[in-house]
């Protein structure tokens, strides 16, 4: 019976451990986190997920104070249009965060950088391109693109000298995705070096509608490699969503996928940014406790669990701080939402919102706990302490049981 550890994901010749772990936003997937996976062999992601606010908290920055302080004059106003980010502090921050990471960097692995097209921050173009070009000059090993179509953003960095130099990969949850971003990048001249495939049981948002469970990984996987064979193309895909053991990894790699990528195991490590608190209530969860809903103001579906203290609250928007979701009007779905509560109920103390969530506050404060199908297996991988909770795990623990385990079996950690 063979394990992971049986393969390898080649790029370029060189070879590594074929484990992805995911880009977990915002500063869930952490630099120590990432460092790990790349001392291993394998691959780590950090997030460009309201990085300035990361680096407010990682590197002693004041940007969002700063940003703050700016707008405040805004604050009543439903219009957000002039809650800009100054692109120079987006790049700083984006420079900061990727240097300080790739100067820790140890082993033979790879640390590449989750970019996701839904922040839009009020400048969709703009912003994107800043937060590229920036985690390219700063050394990052590849950028995965994230939470939406990118058909334009290969365009956005296609002078840059790095261009033909890192690695860059796309997430699709279709075949068709693949197709138009293919189609639409085809003038740079430029394929995508690895492309990650996430299936429906993946955590935070979804690349399906709320009809998710009538599709699965292994067949999307299937109809992607069948279209790269019959286009004479070949691209790496790395299979992604609800892989929780070893041997659901090696039977990807068995049919056809280059590596995988996995997320929920390393949410409950030491290394992952999640307060320790927040790690107990998804050792914690069962099944049911599990929901998909579209709270999420991308309009994307999201998985989360049902206590998040982010679902209901109606909290005053906090664009002139954060702002991230603005769209190239200053607009947000939360904005709308919290706006006709606070219409209809202006004598309420406490104003409740259930279509959508502040996404930037509540992220920013771990108060939206985003999570995969799996996470109610989550109690299963560790061991339970004396007063009900849950042993936490190093994150070069999950790593090597995703390397080396066989027959479904979890290796639980040493007993504290």
């Amino acid at each position: 019976m063979k394990c992971v550890d049986d393969f390898r994901l080649t790029f370029d010749k060189k070879e590594y451990v074929p484990i992805m772990i995911g880009g977990m936003g915002v500063d869930i997937s952490t630099s120590d986190l990432s460092l790990t996976a790349a001392r291993l062999g394998g691959i780590g992601h950090i997030s460009d997920a309201m990085v300035p606010t990361v680096s407010d908290r990682r590197y002693d920055t004041k940007y969002v104070r700063d940003k703050l302080k700016k707008y405040k004059h805004n604050v009543a106003n439903e219009d957000k249009s002039d809650v800009q980010f100054d692109l120079a502090l987006l790049e700083e921050a984006q420079r900061a965060h990727v240097e300080n990471t790739m100067a820790r960097k140890e082993g033979s692995g790879l640390i590449f950088m989750n970019c996701m097209e839904k922040l839009t921050m009020n400048g969709p173009k703009d912003t994107l391109r800043v937060r590229l070009a920036s985690a390219l000059d700063a050394g990052i090993d590849g950028i995965t693109l994230a939470a939406g179509l990118h058909l334009g953003s290969f365009a956005l960095i296609e002078d840059h000298p790095r261009f033909r130099d890192a690695k860059l990969g796309i997430i699709v949850s279709s075949v068709r995705a693949l197709q138009l971003f293919i189609k639409k990048s085809a003038r740079t001249g430029r394929l995508p070096d690895y492309v990650v495939v996430e299936g429906p049981l993946a955590g935070g948002h979804l690349g399906f509608g709320f009809d998710w469970a009538e599709y699965d990984l292994a067949t999307i996987v299937a109809e992607i490699r069948q279209w790269l064979v019959d286009e004479k193309l070949e691209i790496p895909l790395i299979a992604a969503g609800g892989v929780f053991t070893g041997t659901d990894a090696t039977t990807f790699l068995e049919n056809g996928a280059a590596a995988v990528q996995v997320a929920t195991r390393f949410t409950v490590t030491n290394e992952c940014g999640l307060p320790p608190d927040v790690r107990q209530e998804y050792f914690m969860a069962e099944e049911d406790d599990i929901e998909v809903n579209g709270i999420s103001p991308t309009g994307y579906p999201m998985r989360m669990l049902k206590n998040s203290p982010a679902i209901g609250a109606g909290i005053r928007p906090n664009c002139e701080a954060y702002g991230y979701l603005l769209d190239a009007k200053g607009s947000c779905a939360y904005i709308v939402a919290y706006n006709r509560e606070l219409k209809a109920n202006p004598e309420a103390r406490r104003l409740k919102v259930m279509d959508k969530t502040c996404l930037c506050t509540h992220m920013r404060n771990f108060d939206c706990w985003t999570c995969g199908h799996n996470t109610y297996r989550l109690k299963d991988t560790t061991h339970r302490n004396a007063d009900g909770t849950y042993q936490s795990l190093s994150a070069e623990h999950v790593f090597k049981d995703y390397q080396f385990s066989k027959d479904h079996k979890i290796a639980l950690p040493p007993l504290e």
